[in-house]
């Protein structure tokens, strides 16, 4: 049991710093932009300030975006920090968001700053759904929610879901649908990706549903 806890705590914070990490994030300190508790690499910048347009709700929450080589077969992933999830309470816990730094399509790879504006706006306001999802989580609360997450797809898609549901709700549904046509018609991504974006997510009709179901609520 302890071993799992610990697991499900590195999942939901990601692993301690190495020494070579933290000589790297001091050489990143001069390319990085920082407004409102907000720490976000120079390079996506606009699109950052962009999505977050979207969400005033997490206008003073502390979230570090910050670029990283290798995530366990994701594009981006949103995480409370460890410190922060264990000491202090959900309103002054701090979040990060990781985003892969170049999209490895085999003989040819694409820094994401050069992935299509929408669609790296709705990538990034796809992770700060799940901030939004996070963010009134008690900490016992999230930690059951992490552990039903990775012992379960059928929860697992629950979150991805709600996160597309949050920022398609605060009127990002054409982003979201930008990022869902990118991946499933990018001949760079394999069919074990696009298959769990199929497996996991909203489709693109689902998002179209959703989108007009709002609209109509709208008037």
């Amino acid at each position: 049991m302890l071993t799992l806890l610990l697991n499900l705590i590195l999942i939901l914070s990601g692993s301690l710093p190495n020494f070579n990490d933290s000589i790297s994030e001091q050489q990143a300190v001069s390319n990085r932009f920082e407004v409102d508790n907000k720490v976000i690499p120079i390079e996506i910048k606009d699109v950052v300030i962009e999505a977050l347009s979207y969400f005033p709700e997490l206008s003073g929450v502390n979230i570090e975006f910050e670029f990283k080589d290798n995530i366990n077969g994701s594009i981006m992933q949103a995480q409370p920090r460890l410190t922060t999830l264990l000491v202090t309470g959900k309103e002054r816990r701090e979040y990060r968001i990781k985003i892969t730094r170049a999209l490895d399509f085999g003989d040819d790879s694409i820094l994401i700053e050069d992935v299509p504006h929408d669609v790296l706006v709705g990538w990034v306001g796809h992770e700060l759904g799940h901030i939004m999802d996070y963010k009134n989580r008690s900490t016992t609360n999230l930690m059951h929610f992490g552990m039903r997450y990775i012992m379960s797809n059928k929860r697992l898609t629950e979150a991805e879901i709600a996160a597309d549901t949050y920022a398609i709700s605060c009127g990002m549904g054409y982003q979201i649908l930008s990022v869902k046509d990118f991946i499933l018609n990018q001949e760079g991504f394999d069919e074990a990706y696009k298959n769990k974006i199929r497996e996991l997510y909203m489709s693109p009709q689902q998002i179209l549903s959703l989108q007009e179901e709002l609209e109509n609520e709208d008037g």
